[in-house]
C-alpha cells in the first residue's frame, strides 16, 4: 500500500546513472525525492528536513575505494533524523563493513551495486520503510552474514516467462543498468542474458539467435580502429572509435537483431547517427530514463517486429491479395485483377487471417499497414 502525505527520501550518491536509478524506483512508490552528491550537502538536507527514508553511497568521491563519506550521511542521519531508515549502497562491500554500517551507524542493510535488483529493492522499502515492521539489528546482522554477496536482499520467486517474448541480451558495463534493464524486460516476458562488454555479446550473438538487444554505447571505453566503424560520417569517427558499442551495433544490424540504445553518452548528433544509419530501432537517455517510457518503447518493438515476422509467411500470391485489399478492392475486384476466381480469394484470405492471427478484412489491413506493406 502506497504512503500518503507525500513521504521524503534522500539520495545521497555522486554518480549521475545511479542517482536516476534510485530516484525513478523511489518516486514510482510515492516518494518526494531529494538529491545530494556531496558529503557536505547531504548533511544540510538532513539538518533541514525530515525524512522517511536515505540512500547513501558509500564512496563519494568517484572510484575512489578508500573514500568512506557515506558513513559519515549515516552518522549524521542518526544526529539530525534518528527516525529515518538508512540504507547503505556500495560497489566495495565486504562483510566487516556491512556490520559496521548496521551495528554503529544503525543502517537497515548494506547492499552491493553489483547484485543490485530492482524488485528486491522495492520489496525492502516497501516492507521496511512503507510498512516499518519493528527488526532488532541483531538479527539484522545475522541475515546480512546469511546473505553472502546478495546481503539483505530479499529473493522473490521467478515470474513464469512466456516463451512467446523470445530471448534479449542486454549489454551494459554498468551492473545496475543491467539488471534494471534485465528486470523490466523479464517484466515483458523476456528471457533475458547480461553481458558486461563487447566481446561477451559478441560470443552470446554468435551461439544463439536473440529477439532484441538493449545496447549501451559506453563499454568500458574500449578503442577501435575508424575503418571498421561502417557507417559513420567522417567527421564523427574520432569520437566514436572510443565507443564499444557502435562496434556492437553494426553487428546487430548485420544479423537483422532488433535493437534499443539505452545511453548516458549520446549527444543529439550521435542521437541522429544511430537511428538513421545503425537500424536502431530507438535511442533513450539513461539521464531521462522513464520505466514506462522503456516498457512502451519495448511493446511498440515487438508489434513491429511480429508483424515483419506474420508477413514473412505469407506467399507472395497472398501478398498480392493483401496488397490489393488495402486498395479498397472488394473479393470480385480481387479476383477480376488477378484472374482469380472469388472462391480461390477467399481461400486465400482465410489463410492470410490465420497467419495475420486477425479476424476480417480491417484487421488484416491493419496489420499490412504496421508492417510497411503499401496498396496494389
Amino acid at each position: 500500500m502506497m504512503m500518503v502525505n507525500n513521504p521524503r527520501a534522500l539520495i545521497v550518491e555522486d554518480d549521475k546513472s545511479w542517482q536516476q536509478i534510485l530516484r525513478e524506483i523511489l518516486e514510482d512508490l510515492g516518494f518526494v525525492v531529494d538529491v545530494a552528491d556531496k558529503h557536505e550537502e547531504g548533511v544540510t538536507i538532513l539538518r533541514d528536513i525530515s525524512h522517511s527514508l536515505v540512500i547513501v553511497d558509500l564512496s563519494l568521491k568517484g572510484d575512489d575505494h578508500r573514500n568512506k563519506d557515506g558513513l559519515r550521511i549515516l552518522e549524521a542521519a542518526k544526529l539530525y533524523d534518528p527516525a529515518c531508515t538508512t540504507i547503505l549502497l556500495t560497489g566495495y562491500a565486504t562483510v566487516e563493513l556491512a556490520v559496521s554500517a548496521i551495528n554503529e551507524y544503525g543502517a537497515l542493510t548494506c547492499l552491493q551495486k553489483e547484485t543490485f535488483n530492482r524488485n528486491n529493492f522495492y520489496k525492502i522499502i516497501q516492507q521496511h520503510v512503507i510498512s516499518k515492521p519493528a527488526h532488532s539489528t541483531k538479527n539484522k546482522t545475522q541475515n546480512f552474514a546469511m546473505g553472502s554477496n546478495d546481503s539483505l536482499v530479499y529473493k522473490e520467486a521467478n515470474s513464469s516467462l512466456d516463451p512467446q517474448s523470445g530471448l534479449a541480451i542486454v549489454v551494459d558495463d554498468d551492473a545496475g543498468w543491467r539488471n534494471l534493464i534485465g528486470e523490466l524486460l523479464e517484466e515483458l516476458s523476456y528471457q533475458v542474458h547480461t553481458c558486461n562488454g563487447y566481446g561477451e555479446a559478441i560470443g552470446r550473438m554468435n551461439r544463439g539467435r536473440y529477439n532484441l538487444a538493449v545496447v549501451d554505447l559506453a563499454l568500458a571505453r574500449q578503442r577501435y580502429p575508424a575503418p571498421q566503424l561502417s557507417n559513420i560520417r567522417r567527421e564523427q569517427a574520432p569520437k566514436m572509435q572510443n565507443l564499444a558499442g557502435y562496434r556492437l551495433l553494426a553487428n546487430t544490424r548485420a544479423v537483422g537483431l532488433p535493437t534499443i540504445v539505452v545511453t548516458g553518452v549520446a549527444t543529439l548528433d550521435d542521437i541522429k547517427v544511430i537511428l538513421e544509419e545503425h537500424g536502431v530501432f530507438a535511442c533513450l537517455e539513461k539521464q531521462n530514463f522513464d520505466r514506462f517510457a522503456f516498457i512502451e518503447t519495448v511493446a511498440n518493438l515487438k508489434q513491429v517486429t511480429r508483424t515483419d515476422d506474420e508477413l514473412a509467411e505469407l506467399t507472395n500470391r497472398e501478398r498480392q491479395v493483401l496488397a490489393l485489399l488495402i486498395s479498397g478492392m472488394t473479393n470480385k475486384d480481387i479476383s477480376e485483377t488477378l484472374m482469380i476466381s472469388t472462391n480461390t480469394v477467399k481461400r486465400h484470405l482465410k489463410s492470410i487471417y490465420r497467419k495475420l492471427d486477425v479476424h476480417n478484412r480491417a484487421n488484416a489491413v491493419s496489420v499490412a499497414l504496421q508492417a510497411g506493406l503499401h496498396p496494389g
